[in-house]
């Protein structure tokens, strides 16, 4: 345990155990050097002197504002990211295998090129996400990949691999971005709701790759170079004008909002107040990250991310594949009928979450779980009906809803800036080496190895989403233990915690939302 974190906090016991709960402590807000709190600490205080109290009218209203100025750039982002990575998969049934002269399992290693990417830089690109500007930062990270994707347009193999693989360290700081972002701007109650947008997204850019890579096909003859080389360079001219619109209009804080005047701004801290949170904090603790390391939420979450990232590394770079080589349909009619897997992500992700209103968002992401299986197996184990096969395709994009909430449980139950940047990089490492087996598991027409693969990780990423909300009932049963323990002068001693930078574990004060 580190000095500063010995001064702030004074736990019962001095090393971090499994399940521990730290119960014992001196005020975490006493002679706290600012540098040390949340980025919302000085506005927190400002409002406390000037006794802001919010009503459910009020609270909406700041809240729809925040939604129409943030969300739909950082969903039309998220669709754009997407549509980036998927490009490929288009590509392959536009000509690049042939004009790139592979063979065997050459296509494969695209896809794994890209993660291998995203794997190298994860933990880096968090770490800046932390001690920069979020918005400059990603804004910076966003132009660059889509230079990358416009030279995507190269006359050979060894080049395009070398590219696959910085296009993914460069995408690798969006998803971490939007969780940071998410849990700046909003309450953990609809944390949830917001993530599942910006992610179904995902559905969108689906959609918009299939109809620029049929936009390009059908005009082939039209150009002096190949259709898929047109489809990169037209994916990465969007993504570099995106950049320009996402560092001008996105703030790097709420604190920095230019769309919000001082008294919102006050509002807004007193709303992501039970957040426990705050805005963030430049600095690096370390004993936030060896707390991370410890904590049985963290390798949850990484072996969620590995079991359930190897059918989306299957199908992001073998869906169009597989509708060719193993539904028969042509190249043309493969662009077109991928596209309905966007609507169904978008449509389905989205109108599932809203049952979370109702029902703790775990399982929710459980009834999706269910639904994946489900498709998995018609897509595997049917044989002889084209149509079982494909509806098991299409619902297979329901899976994304349980990623989504492991994506909005980092936003709302991992506190702690450090932690939370920690956890998410440990998150993302599963995710790309889960992405990273996918494409190894498709090997020769009609995939059936890497169907049934599909099926086993559906079935194992369902446990485990199990496990986690078990693990949440108890983890919040030892808190209400500890503060039903704990005397009124101990409680009075945490007065404005949420802003000092406490992990979720260190917090007496901090639920973990299911």
């Amino acid at each position: 345990m580190s000095e500063k974190k010995a001064e702030t906090i004074n736990s019962k016991e001095q090393d971090y155990s499994e399940g521990e709960i730290i119960t014992s402590y001196k005020s975490p807000t006493a002679n706290l050097e600012l540098k040390d709190a949340d980025e919302a600490m000085g506005i927190a205080l400002e409002s406390k002197d000037l006794g802001i109290e919010l009503d459910s009218k009020t609270t909406k209203k700041l809240i729809r504002k925040i939604d129409l100025y943030i969300l739909p750039l950082i969903g039309f982002l998220y669709a754009c990211q997407f549509m980036d990575k998927t490009t490929n998969s288009y590509a392959a049934v536009m000509g690049l295998k042939t004009d790139l002269g592979m063979k065997g399992d050459q296509y494969s290693w695209t896809g794994t090129a890209f993660y291998m990417g995203y794997l190298v830089f994860e933990f880096p690109a968090n770490v800046l996400l932390q001690r920069f500007p979020l918005a400059k930062t990603t804004a910076t990270f966003i132009f660059i990949w889509g230079v990358i994707l416009c030279l995507h347009a190269v006359p050979n193999y060894a080049g395009f691999i070398s590219l696959r693989f910085l296009l993914g360290v460069f995408e690798s700081s969006i998803s971490p971005a939007m969780i940071i972002l998410t849990s700046q701007w909003y309450p953990k109650e609809i944390q949830f709701q917001r993530t599942c947008f910006w992610f179904s997204c995902n559905g969108i850019g689906i959609i918009m790759g299939g109809a620029i890579a049929y936009g390009c096909s059908i005009h082939a003859d039209s150009f002096s170079f190949e259709a898929w080389k047109l489809l990169f360079i037209v994916t990465g001219l969007m993504t570099i004008v995106l950049s320009i619109a996402f560092i001008l209009h996105i703030p790097d804080t709420p604190s920095k909002a230019w769309f919000l005047k001082q008294d919102e701004k006050l509002m807004l801290v007193e709303i992501i107040r039970s957040n426990q949170q705050g805005f963030g904090n430049k600095h690096f603790k370390k004993h936030q990250f060896i707390e991370t390391l410890k904590d049985p939420l963290t390798w949850l979450y990484f072996w969620y991310a590995l079991s359930s990232n190897i059918p989306n590394g299957s199908l992001s770079n073998f869906g169009s594949i597989l509708l060719s080589e193993d539904f028969g349909y042509n190249a043309f009619d493969s662009l077109l009928m991928n596209m309905p897997c966007g609507g169904v992500e978008f449509v389905g992700c989205i109108g599932l979450s809203m049952l979370a209103y109702k029902l703790p968002r775990t399982i929710v992401s459980i009834m999706a779980g269910i639904i994946s299986l489900f498709s998995s197996c018609l897509l595997a184990f049917v044989e002889n009906n084209n149509n079982a096969r494909l509806a098991g395709y299409y619902l297979q994009y329901v899976y994304p809803l349980s990623m989504m909430c492991a994506l909005s449980c980092f936003a709302s139950n991992t506190a702690g800036h450090t932690k939370k940047i920690s956890t998410t990089a440990i998150y993302f490492i599963g995710y790309c080496i889960g992405n990273l087996i996918g494409p190894q598991t498709f090997t020769t027409p009609p995939y059936t190895a890497g169907k049934i693969v599909i099926v086993v990780c559906n079935l194992l990423s369902l446990l485990i989403i199990v496990a986690t909300f078990f693990y949440y009932k108890y983890l919040n049963k030892k808190k209400d233990e500890n503060l039903m323990s704990m005397s009124e002068e101990d409680l009075k001693l945490f007065e404005n915690s949420e802003f000092a930078d406490l992990t979720d574990r260190e917090n007496p004060k901090f639920k973990y939302s299911l």
